[in-house]
């Protein structure tokens, strides 16, 4: 169920971008395991890839991404009282547009102070501290529009990437080890600093191609990612949420989401302008008052 969910969620012609890159991801790994003329090697880098894929999907693959983007359970008493009932009116609107939403999907909170939101994997919805200024009608509007990337299943796709990238990279660091270890052995076998210069010139050729990796992940996927983001906020407004999730896009277009660094934090600053879900929303709402 899980798998035939993923593949019909990449075959999709939205995700045809990040189906590529899923394709070149996979085909890069085999390629840094010896590549197609090695059998063993073949074989080896599938089953990593598709090892870290069956962990990342899993429960302890979620609590792991959770623990990772600073996703705490609720426990204060006022933020538990405040969200938990906003949370199951929205959970209640979202499971009767599209019962394949789990009935136990959870909220978590962290401790940014930006205010954001953001689903992951099949059973998680995170809100930062700084998304409680907000009234309780633009609470329910965001996290309708993260319901509905729970109901696309586009969660499955980013967290396939992701895993990708993070292969890819770790590859590239142990590389990069071996190439110090070898550059400063000989360097000290030989007493000439040529072999620590080149050293350091082969780790800057390896730190620019994951930049280049990572950049192309992000081209080829934001066109998947930003059509998801409009059915989102279309589901939002099919739970009723649409003229509050606009006052919600509004103020956060004032905020600089795109401070962090990775794949992740590309993806979120790859998201469609404002202003343009704005006014996408605005003529549906509009069409059907």
């Amino acid at each position: 169920m899980y798998v035939a969910d993923f593949v019909r969620t990449l075959i999709e012609k939205r995700n045809v971008g990040a189906g590529i890159y899923l394709i070149l991801n996979i085909l890069l790994v085999i390629f840094l395991f010896g590549g197609f003329d090695h059998p063993q090697g073949i074989v080896t880098g599938l089953f990593i890839y598709a090892l870290s894929l069956t962990i990342a999907l899993s429960p302890v693959g979620e609590w792991v991404l959770r623990k990772q983007l600073g996703c705490k359970p609720l426990v204060r008493r006022e933020h538990i009282e405040r969200l938990q009932p906003l949370f199951e009116e929205v959970k209640e609107r979202a499971r009767a547009l599209d019962p394949s939403i789990p009935q136990d999907v959870k909220l978590f909170i962290s401790n940014d102070n930006e205010p954001n939101a953001f689903a992951t994997g099949r059973k998680t919805i995170c809100v930062t501290k700084g998304f409680l200024q907000y009234s309780d009608e633009q609470i329910k509007a965001t996290l309708a529009h993260e319901f509905g990337h729970l109901s696309k299943k586009d969660t499955d796709l980013i967290l396939f990437i992701s895993v990708g990238n993070l292969i890819v990279a770790t590859i590239f660091v142990i590389y990069r080890i071996i190439f110090y270890i070898i550059g400063f052995m000989a360097g000290a076998v030989y007493r000439s600093l040529a072999p620590i210069i080149i050293t350091i010139f082969v780790d800057l050729i390896l730190v620019g191609l994951i930049w280049i990796w990572t950049k192309i992940g992000t081209l080829l996927v934001m066109h998947s990612n930003r059509q998801n983001e409009y059915f989102a906020d279309d589901f939002a407004r099919r739970c009723g949420y649409g003229e509050h999730l606009i006052s919600v896009l509004d103020s956060l277009s004032q905020h600089d989401q795109s401070s962090g660094k990775g794949l992740w934090a590309n993806l979120a600053a790859s998201h469609p302008d404002a202003d343009q879900r704005i006014a996408r929303l605005e003529k549906v709402v509009a069409a059907n008052v």
